[in-house]
């Protein structure tokens, strides 16, 4: 068991860490920058330590000031969250190599599941089915381009290996612009990314992003927890989430959960991790890989019982995995609804002083949040401040908890998102189960 863990990371996030260390009686030490001594978790940690000014750069993806950190804390290990260092395999290296444990998977995975190449060869070889594509990158061989783009068919897209968050990617429809278009995605890879690798990859017109959480201990055995929808996004960004996916039949999802578990076994993979997929037609098609704890972890937990961070720690401490597949049941239905400090209809960050928050309550309804009532949003970091989750026997009646708990949900003096979440979870087309990736920005562009 860990004694001491070190949290990477800020907000909600870095709360849920700690409750979860201190359910297991592990000590806490939040790291935190100038502009966060306020924050929840910095005031219930056992020990704080400031490792630099507001800007990310200096704190938050400081790694010598992070071990700096678990050096004169004499921590054992660091939990990084998600964001941040929590996908980066330089800094769980460095973690290791300092003697320290990093609680997610080893640092060669990350890296190979941060290349987006390689994460869908591996994923191949595993039988976990991915997009028609180069099966590889592309070259300077113009013609070979020219001829795999027909044979995959048009749309295609054109993506960067080590892309993410939205960016490095680009669709050609047509043969007159895929040379360009390949040109310019590798130029915007190489600058945002360090890296102009890129692959192609059919373009599917109107799919559904589906994910499926696993753990792994790293000992050769792994298990899924199930699915998530998360296709409610606005610029390739999640804004509201649920499981289990609805409208998915049963064979094919137990199917490419399977799938899913043999390729953790073939990685030994350990910690938490969940796979990504675009779900169209009643098939699957694996895009990408996240070696991390996810925002919406919590619709998972909340289905399964299962306190994924809990695992995480354990797994790290050196624990094998307690459960089996088939220890693991699916119950309920459960949302997620991402709160952000933004104006709901611009979207424009709205950091300032909250007055007044009130969480709201009641059977099967859980808040996330480090607010409190006086509390300063700053501007330096990502907008979300809260996430509403609302657990139910059904479908039906979680969506009903979720519409009363955002009426009850109160944060005053800041401008954020909630408006927008009230009216998602009251759209017709949403009730219905099963919108794909396009219908949120669509419907905010009519």
């Amino acid at each position: 068991m860990l004694e001491k863990v070190v949290i990477a990371n800020r907000g909600e996030i870095a709360l849920r860490v700690l409750r979860a260390c201190k359910a297991l009686g592990i000590r806490t030490v939040a790291v935190h920058s100038s502009a966060d001594k306020d924050l929840m978790h910095v005031r219930l940690s056992d020990e704080s330590v400031c490792i630099g000014p507001p800007s990310s750069t200096d704190s938050y993806l400081n790694i010598p000031s992070i071990i700096s950190a678990m050096e004169v804390t004499d921590a054992d290990a660091v939990h990084p969250g998600y964001g941040f260092l929590s996908e980066n395999a330089d800094f769980a290296e460095q973690v290791e190599n300092s003697g320290f444990v990093f609680i997610g998977p080893q640092a060669e995975t990350i890296r190979m599941m941060g290349d987006k190449v390689s994460a869908i060869e591996l994923m191949r070889k595993a039988g976990v089915p991915t997009v028609p594509g180069s099966n590889g990158p592309l070259d300077d061989n113009n013609d070979r381009t020219l001829a795999l783009a027909k044979e995959i068919g048009y749309p295609v897209i054109i993506k960067a290996a080590a892309g993410g968050g939205g960016r490095g990617m680009r669709v050609v429809h047509n043969e007159a612009a895929l040379l360009k278009g390949v040109y310019v995605t590798q130029t915007e890879a190489k600058s945002f990314f360090g890296s102009g690798v890129v692959y192609l990859e059919k373009f599917l017109e109107n799919p559904r992003h589906v994910e499926i959480q696993v753990l792994g201990d790293g000992q050769g055995n792994a298990i899924h927890l199930g699915d998530r929808d998360c296709s409610m996004q606005r610029r390739h960004q999640k804004v509201l989430e649920e499981a289990p996916a609805p409208d998915i039949p049963t064979a094919i999802r137990a199917e490419v959960a399977e799938t899913c578990v043999q390729a953790c076994k073939n990685l030994n993979y350990r910690g938490a991790g969940t796979l990504e997929f675009l779900y169209e037609d009643e098939a699957f098609y694996f895009i990408e890989m996240n070696t991390r704890v996810q925002v919406e972890h919590p619709v998972t937990e909340m289905v399964t019982g299962i306190d994924i961070v809990r695992e995480q720690l354990l797994i790290a401490g050196g624990a094998a995995l307690s459960l089996k597949q088939e220890d693991i049941t699916i119950t309920g239905h459960a949302f997620e609804c991402r709160i952000n400090a933004e104006d709901p209809v611009s979207f424009l960050p709205s950091p300032g002083k909250v007055n007044l928050f009130h969480a709201p309550g009641g059977i099967g309804v859980r808040v996330d949040s480090h607010l409190y009532s006086g509390y300063t949003v700053p501007p330096h970091y990502d907008s979300l401040i809260a996430k509403l989750i609302c657990y139910g026997d059904d479908r039906e009646q979680a969506l009903m908890r979720m519409q009363i708990a955002l009426d009850e949900l109160l944060i005053d003096g800041i401008k954020s998102n909630i408006p927008l979440q009230r009216e998602l979870v009251r759209d017709s087309e949403f009730h219905k189960g099963g919108v794909n990736i396009h219908y949120l920005e669509e419907k905010l562009s009519s």
